[in-house]
């Protein structure tokens, strides 16, 4: 029996539609977008959800806008700002209530 061990990179894990990358890009603008527009993060699946939200609506605007594609970083800015703007609607939704 042949047994081959596949070493991981870290530029493979954050390869753009990778779920892990998905998963921390969601995590990471999520988190700031709650701290910077609520004050306070959603807690770690909260933060998730809010980013990968956030992502759909951050790449909408820059498809909109024609900014092109981005590698990781440009893609947890442009899901930030699109978390952000999600965090700002909930918060118009509920009145502005800090939970």
């Amino acid at each position: 029996m042949n047994f081959t061990i596949h070493s991981i990179h870290i530029t493979e894990i954050l390869q753009p539609g990778n779920l892990i990358a998905w998963l921390l890009v969601g995590l990471i603008a999520g988190a700031l977008a709650g701290t910077v527009v609520r004050g306070r993060g959603y807690g770690c699946i909260g933060n998730i959800i809010v980013g990968l939200v956030g992502s759909v609506i951050g790449s909408i605007l820059a498809s909109a806008l024609d900014l092109g594609t981005f590698h990781f970083c440009g893609s947890i800015f442009i899901s930030f700002i699109g978390a952000a703007i999600f965090v700002a609607i909930l918060q118009l939704l509920s009145g502005g209530r800090r939970h």
